[in-house]
């Protein structure tokens, strides 16, 4: 499993645009890749899931990244959301 953590910087958070955008860019690999706020845990391919978590911005989240090409997925989805500024 790998893991990392990232400071949402959208300043409405994680809504139905980003949450959309997120999920479709996770369904690329065959990892499960989960993100976590505080104890919520939330299946990113999953877009009402995403939204349940109440992520704004500021807000501190953890990714874990689990499966076959979950070194690949891990820095691929982090590298996702710092260059769309989640």
């Amino acid at each position: 499993m790998k893991q990392f953590t990232y400071t949402i910087q959208d300043t409405v958070g994680i809504h139905a645009r980003p949450a959309g955008l997120l999920a479709k860019k996770a369904s690329e690999f065959s990892s499960k890749i989960t993100l976590i706020k505080e104890n919520k845990r939330a299946d990113t391919r999953r877009i009402m899931m995403l939204m349940s978590l109440g992520i704004k911005c500021g807000d501190v989240v953890t990714v874990q990244v689990e499966g076959e090409d979950e070194c690949f997925a891990s820095e691929q989805i982090e590298k996702y959301l710092i260059e769309n500024k989640f």
